[in-house]
């Protein structure tokens, strides 16, 4: 497989639409600013990243994460690491009773912080402990690549949905893994709905690194296409969503213990498969970085985009 040299780190590109492994860096260090726009650069390019073989305590996981933008506390306020808010735990691990994360993040086709004003960036997971199943990962995490599916959509379609906007809701992914069976999450509190309210995001976006539309849309968080009656966004919504999952817009992280995985939000949509059972472990650490790197707090795109 090819890998390509940077001044900072070695990339190894997949095979497959999206994903590229960097080799050569170590993330428990304090890595440079030209060498993470470098890494906002490959991160745009490949969707994305997987950084093999890390050593990394809370303290360093959110170092390296704040370097790309700032870091979100989530509305559920729970599973977090003590003293480091931004730190979530992400486990099927219980101990004395007690779960030690939550056990279902990220079971379904989403794209994360597509329910807030500000949406996500990236998000960085660190792999501490992951289940195998005769010698093969489980709980590994699928991606969609949403420069593609745009670039594959009918003409008509592009057509119809060009300069329209839907409404995402943090509560329909929230409720349906709480129907799932065994779900241990409570209900969304009013606080946390009151925190969360529905927003309307455009459904195509030009991508702040790589200036080429991409698909903002997901079947987790969108709900309807504002101002269209409801039966034609339906039908509009379930073309996009069969559209954007076909097998040949994805690509699958097959986790390794010391794993450190991060991937565009604004560029993909994805979901964590869900293949283990209770007594299969998997705890993983996680930091979620919003995009004001590339937005104003009103939604709107900043020109040009910022690196520092």
């Amino acid at each position: 497989m090819t890998i390509l040299s940077t001044p900072h780190f070695d990339i190894q590109p997949s095979t497959h639409t999206l994903g590229a492994r960097i080799l050569g860096l170590d993330l428990s260090k304090d890595l440079g600013r030209d060498c993470i726009d470098a890494l906002i650069l490959a991160l745009g390019t490949y969707g994305v990243l997987s950084y093999p073989k890390q050593n990394l305590n809370a303290s360093e996981l959110t170092r390296f994460s704040a370097k790309f933008g700032e870091l979100e506390i989530n509305v559920a306020n729970s599973y977090q690491e003590p003293g480091m808010p931004q730190v979530m735990i992400l486990s099927n691990m219980v101990e004395n009773g007690k779960p030690l994360g939550i056990a279902d993040a990220g079971q379904d086709w989403h794209t994360d912080m597509s329910y807030s004003k500000m949406v996500a960036f990236t998000n960085v997971l660190y792999g501490i402990k992951i289940p195998f199943r005769n010698g093969v990962s489980l709980g590994n995490t699928v991606f969609c690549n949403m420069h593609q599916a745009y670039a594959e959509l009918p003409q008509t379609l592009k057509e119809k949905i060009q300069g329209q906007s839907a409404t995402h809701d943090f509560s329909k992914f929230w409720d349906k893994m709480r129907a799932e069976k065994g779900s241990t999450r409570p209900p969304l509190t009013p606080a946390q709905k009151l925190a969360k309210p529905p927003v309307s995001h455009p459904l195509t976006l030009r991508h702040p690194i790589t200036q080429k539309t991409v698909l903002y849309a997901n079947p987790g968080y969108t709900m309807h296409i504002d101002g269209m009656q409801a039966s034609e966004s339906e039908e509009i919504l379930q073309t996009l969503f069969a559209h954007q999952l076909q097998e040949r817009f994805q690509y699958k992280h097959h986790w390794q213990e010391g794993d450190v995985l991060m991937w565009d939000n604004l560029g993909t949509i994805h979901n964590a498969v869900a293949d283990y059972l209770p007594h299969e472990h998997r705890y993983i650490k996680r930091c979620q970085v919003m995009a004001t790197r590339f937005f104003n707090d009103d939604g709107s795109p900043k020109t040009p985009p910022i690196h520092s």
